[in-house]
């Protein structure tokens, strides 16, 4: 598996959703990154994966290649782990 990346910022509505979501899959072993969009270092990431709203939650591969990414909405924990492990039915 390769990682979960989050990007969030301040005075976001949907953002403490998304943290929430975050924190219950780093709880489970899942390696996540948190990206906040007011500082340089995490809208620049946001810049390189097209991310141009929040919240946003990116899986990627073990290559760093996209696998899926909410982009302005939250999904459940339900449909994160579909993707996480393999059931994208």
């Amino acid at each position: 598996m390769g990682s979960i990346k989050i990007f969030t910022k301040a005075n976001c509505p949907k953002c403490p959703v998304a943290k929430e979501i975050g924190k219950e899959l780093k709880k489970e072993g899942m390696p996540v990154l948190h990206y906040d969009v007011d500082t340089i270092d995490g809208l620049a990431e946001a810049s390189y994966h097209s991310i141009f709203s929040t919240p946003s939650i990116l899986i990627e591969d073990e290559e760093e290649r996209e696998v899926i990414c909410w982009r302005g909405k939250v999904p459940t924990l339900q449909e994160v782990k579909q993707y996480l492990f393999g059931d994208h039915s």
